[in-house]
């Protein structure tokens, strides 16, 4: 039997390519993502990643944009950390000045770390957020697991810009030679 693969990586089935379609993309940094918008998708909960999504990936302190984001945000909804840093003490600094929950060590696009904040959260998944800046591993992980995906932009440092940049380039230019729409999304 011939591999739906072989011969052109990018004949991916249509099912696969739309787990790496997010429901919404910000199309900014995540201080941009407002009460409106969770309001607008009935959202009670967010999980969120942490590298390049909520701080540049080698720093270990929040900026105070983005403390004053979540403070605001809290009062919305449930909030999660879910990091795929190996680093637990780096998260922990994190999620400690943020008084978030977190865990690290996700391997997303592995579902297991999100159903525990999940359960920890109490939610039905449908008002939930998988909230990230990775297409391979957070909106591949929140779509698997039925949760409203929202990519956003991601917040990095100018100067590890040019390293950081590569891997996900790469995989908006695969995502959109699948299909996926990477569009700025209307609320």
């Amino acid at each position: 039997m011939k591999s739906p693969f072989q011969g052109n990586p990018l004949k991916f089935p249509l099912s696969q390519a739309k787990l790496l379609q997010p429901d919404f993309v910000l199309g900014d940094t995540i201080i941009h993502l407002t009460p409106a918008i969770l309001r607008h998708y009935h959202l009670e909960g967010l999980v969120l990643d942490v590298d390049e999504t909520l701080v540049p990936m080698k720093e270990s302190s929040v900026s105070p944009e983005l403390q004053q984001w979540v403070e605001n945000i809290r009062r919305f909804a449930t909030i999660w950390l879910v990091s795929n840093n190996i680093s637990g003490y780096r998260i922990g600094k994190i999620a400690d000045s943020l008084d978030l929950p977190y865990f690290s060590g996700a391997g997303k696009p592995s579902r297991r770390k999100l159903r525990q904040a999940l359960h920890s959260m109490d939610l039905p998944v449908s008002q939930v957020a998988m909230v990230g800046d990775r297409l391979f591993t957070d909106v591949l992980a929140g779509n698997r697991m039925g949760m409203f995906t929202i990519l956003v932009e991601p917040m990095v440092d100018s100067t590890e810009a040019l390293k950081a940049y590569p891997i996900r380039n790469a995989e908006v230019w695969i995502s959109e030679k699948l299909g996926v729409s990477l569009r700025r999304s209307q609320h």
